[in-house]
């Protein structure tokens, strides 16, 4: 998809089965259920894999977050990975910050589009799942 604007919707999806405020919901928790890494190891990634594979067959918008979400989580994980590994030479102490931000800014973006019903990509993110 070179060439293509953030701000691009794909086409619109053949069918759904889900109220359009119910996408919308699902859509949002694809983001939002990236606060369960607060509660356990790895539940950032966790959490928005359950939302995706429960509702992706329901709804193209709901799919289309869910993958958002999870590249977007994948990558974070190994940006703040590769923070960790830096404290030995102690840059990863001025980075890690500046990722956080980023990445929580980014995460409220997401989640508010969503809700809004608008398909949001998020910048600076390695597209593991298509």
């Amino acid at each position: 998809m070179e060439g293509q604007s953030y701000h691009n919707p794909p086409p619109p999806p053949p069918y759904s089965s889900l109220s359009q405020s119910d996408e919308r919901m699902w859509g949002m928790f694809c983001h939002l259920s990236a606060l369960a890494g607060f509660l356990i190891p790895f539940g950032n990634i966790i959490g928005p894999l359950i939302v995706w594979q429960t509702q992706k067959d329901k709804s193209a918008f709901v799919d289309f977050h869910g993958k958002e979400s999870l590249n977007f989580q994948i990558t974070m994980t190994i940006a703040y990975a590769v923070c960790f590994l830096l404290f030995i030479i102690a840059i990863g102490v001025f980075i890690l910050p500046i990722v956080a931000v980023v990445s929580l800014v980014l995460f409220v973006i997401a989640s508010i589009k969503a809700n809004n019903g608008e398909y949001y990509k998020y910048p600076f993110t390695i597209r593991f799942i298509q």
